[in-house]
């Protein structure tokens, strides 16, 4: 009963029935409370979202699976320190962690999710060590920032342990399933002595009968098919053990026509007739008679004598054809005159790769053991045993014994080197994958984006035409600032895979920088349609009301974002940027130091801390910041500018300046630092290098009215009042911000007037 109700849950679970699981296994607690039994059941809870009822029956149990159960548990209900404790008791320091690779990963989460980060990298390392394939832990390593070269990961050395990790335990198998069958050969011979040649036939006819007494065991194990005639063995008795043979001559397979002859000429010394095993042999006999009658057979292996000087009953064609060859290793005579030569039988052995060893050996042994010879006719039955066809028939016998062994061996040799080959060459595709993907992801984690593209088109076009793929990708071009190409990638990721989410609040965002409302609201149903439960519908979602300026529903959406899963850093930082988007900086910098104790290298909380504390002139605190997410991602364009406006802002211009040279040339088509060096050429009064510097702005952003504002003033203090109205005008009607707005109007109101008498907040 047990076994059943264990079968049919595991059963459930394979089928995704896991309310039907979670009631057989809880009948199955009931009844046979084990812990192996709590095991199955707080699986079945976990399967079925319940990882409350898992922790409660788990709670103190000391197994080692009970304890890995526990703690995914506990990690699911966010009870970080009691998982830790599961994993790592306090008072247990040499205990190992459970379940090897998948323990050190899970531990790995926990320290990281807690703020360790070295130890959670050692975890990993751990985890990769124990299991070069557990893909989570290199990805887990690649976000801390500290994994190795993937090419050193994934390396040959890596592909030659896997090799014989797997032909290890490949051996261990076998070895368990030879020694099991052993073990079940000679149970079954032993209890099938007295099994009648009918019941032998019916286990023939039907290769799936159970045998009596045995009913795991089918008739299959017991018998060579396809590769003697169905006739031959009608009156072959089950092989017996050794210590069940002493003293019992087995019936004969096959007759040596040699043998034979010697013995009906009177050559062979005449023996004393040694009935042996009477009531046993006559069963078989009887039996043989009554088949005779009803099926017109003829014993394979067995001659039948009309006399003594009688030769063997052949066909006229099978005469004509064929000759008797007295040196012949094995002859055999059907009912209908086919001749099956030793020849043919070997060759019919040798090529049928789907018998078992064991019964090929059992074949070739009784070969050279003494036969009866058993001699009927009409009623009359005798046995003999002819000690001379020990010598007419061990010698051939053995010699075709070991070509056959030599055969089979040879070809199990060839089998086992074809497998091995064929593992080897699997092994080393798959880690050439894994290292393609590996250092692209590596790369892109680093921030090295530029890299990481040229790595994932080394991918074969099936891999890289995946969503995976082609999201990251859709990733690199988003932090090179180029959206349009962000844009393309992720549409054909979203188009090939509609219900891939991992990504999708990164391509939202893409659309949003686009103004591409109409495709952003789209974007967001169809991430709802697909689940209403997902952090990155509702991502998307508050992007698209945060492009129509309504910041407050935008809120709220990317709350629920948070709510639904809280380990999710960009959702807390895009809380933090509405909340900046409101003024409310005292909440976005909560938002913002959240998201960073999810992430601690996630840049963008690092940027919106620095924007933050930069509006509130706290420019030290903005600098630490900047500097903090720039050395996370030292490629950024906006991050080198923002940097060098916190340090302008300090006075340090000399730095803010060759900060400014460096955004400049990371990104050539970014006009921010552009302006913002022309600016602090305005602030050193390099008035000619700033209208320089403006100009070339102008050929990649022609319709910046901050720069035509910019420009009127610079030529206000050169006192070229008529360019300075003109970019006045032009920088008017290119409709600037409403804050903008009144400014640039007082400054061209003002343009004649001299400088003394300006506001100093005018521009």
């Amino acid at each position: 009963m047990e076994t059943l109700m264990v079968d049919r849950v595991h059963s459930s679970l394979r089928l995704f029935m896991n309310r039907n699981a979670v009631f057989l296994c809880e009948r199955l607690c009931a009844q046979f409370p084990a812990e192996t039994n709590l095991q199955l059941l707080a699986t079945c809870y976990l399967h079925n979202n319940q990882p409350y009822a898992a922790y409660h029956i788990l709670k103190g149990k000391k197994l080692s699976e009970s304890r890995y159960l526990f703690a995914i548990s506990c990690f699911r209900m966010h009870l970080l320190r009691e998982a830790e404790e599961t994993l790592c008791p306090v008072n247990e320091p040499n205990i190992e962690v459970p379940n090897g690779a998948t323990g050190h990963y899970l531990l790995g989460l926990i320290y990281r999710y807690t703020g360790r980060v070295a130890a959670a990298a050692e975890q990993f390392t751990q985890a990769l060590t124990l299991d070069p394939l557990l893909w989570a832990a290199y990805e887990e390593l690649c976000i801390l920032g500290v994994a190795e070269d993937a090419n050193e990961c994934f390396s040959e050395a890596t592909a030659l342990r896997l090799q014989q990790e797997h032909t290890s335990t490949s051996n261990l198998e076998k070895s368990n399933f030879v020694n099991e069958n052993r073990v079940l050969s000679s149970n079954v011979s032993a209890s099938l002595v007295d099994i009648s040649p009918k019941q032998i036939k019916q286990l023939h006819a039907n290769n799936t009968a159970e045998i009596p007494g045995y009913p795991h065991v089918r008739a299959t194990a017991l018998h060579v098919q396809n590769s003697i005639p169905s006739n031959v063995g009608q009156f072959d008795s089950p092989s017996p053990t050794v210590t069940q043979t002493s003293g019992i001559v087995p019936p004969p397979l096959f007759r040596n026509l040699h043998a034979y002859q010697n013995m009906t000429s009177g050559d062979a010394p005449a023996k004393p007739k040694v009935a042996v095993n009477q009531p046993l042999r006559r069963k078989y006999l009887d039996e043989a008679r009554l088949k005779k009658t009803e099926d017109s057979f003829q014993v394979t292996g067995r001659l039948f004598n009309q006399s003594s000087d009688s030769v063997p009953r052949r066909s006229a064609r099978l005469s004509r054809d064929t000759p008797i060859n007295s040196n012949s290793n094995i002859s055999q005579f059907g009912g209908n005159g086919t001749d099956h030569s030793s020849g043919k039988l070997r060759a019919n052995s040798s090529t049928s790769s789907k018998l078992c060893s064991t019964a090929v050996r059992s074949v070739q042994v009784r070969k050279g053991k003494p036969r009866a010879t058993e001699n009927f006719d009409e009623g009359s039955r005798y046995e003999a045993v002819d000690e001379m066809w020990t010598d007419n028939i061990a010698a051939p016998s053995s010699s075709v014994s070991i070509v056959e062994g030599r055969c089979f061996e040879q070809d199990k040799a060839e089998r086992i080197l074809s497998q091995e080959s064929k593992l080897a060459t699997g092994i080393r595709e798959l880690l050439g994958l894994l290292r393609t993907l590996g250092e692209g992801y590596r790369l892109s984690c680093l921030f090295k984006c530029q890299e990481a593209l040229e790595v994932y088109r080394k991918l074969p076009e099936p891999q890289f035409n995946t969503g995976w793929v082609l999201c990251q990708v859709g990733k690199a071009y988003f932090e090179l600032v180029d959206y349009l190409e962000a844009d393309h990638f992720f549409e054909l990721a979203h188009r090939l895979s509609p219900c891939t989410l991992e990504g999708m609040d990164i391509y939202s965002t893409v659309l949003y920088h686009l103004n591409e409302e109409m495709r952003l609201s789209y974007l967001a149903q169809e991430l709802i349609s697909v689940d209403r439960l997902s952090p990155q519908a509702w991502c998307a979602v508050g992007n698209c009301f945060s492009l129509r300026k309504d910041h407050e529903t935008a809120l709220k959406n990317f709350q629920r974002a948070v709510q639904l899963d809280s380990r999710v850093a960009y959702s807390h930082t895009l809380c933090g940027h509405e909340f900046s988007a409101l003024e409310d900086y005292e909440n976005s910098v909560k938002f913002y130091r959240c998201a960073l104790q999810v992430d601690e290298r996630h840049y963008n909380a690092w940027y919106g801390l620095g924007v933050v504390y930069l509006r509130q002139e706290k420019f030290e605190f903005a600098e630490h910041h900047f500097r903090r997410a720039f050395q996370i991602n030292p490629r950024s364009s906006v991050l080198m500018c923002y940097l060098g406006m916190a340090l302008h802002a300090l006075q340090r211009n000399e730095d803010a300046l060759e900060m400014m040279d460096k955004a400049i040339f990371s990104d050539k088509k970014n006009p921010l630092p552009k302006y913002q060096k022309a600016l602090i050429l305005v602030g050193l009064q390099d008035y000619p290098e700033a209208l320089d510097e403006l100009e070339r702005l102008r050929e990649i952003a022609p319709h910046e009215s901050s720069m035509y504002a910019l420009m009127g003033k610079i030529y206000k203090q050169l006192n070229i009042l008529d360019k300075a109205v003109f970019c006045f005008g032009i920088a008017l009607d290119l409709k600037p911000p409403a804050a903008d707005l009144a400014i640039i109007k007082s400054a061209m109101e003002k343009v004649h007037l001299p400088d003394e008498l300006m506001d100093d907040d005018d521009l």
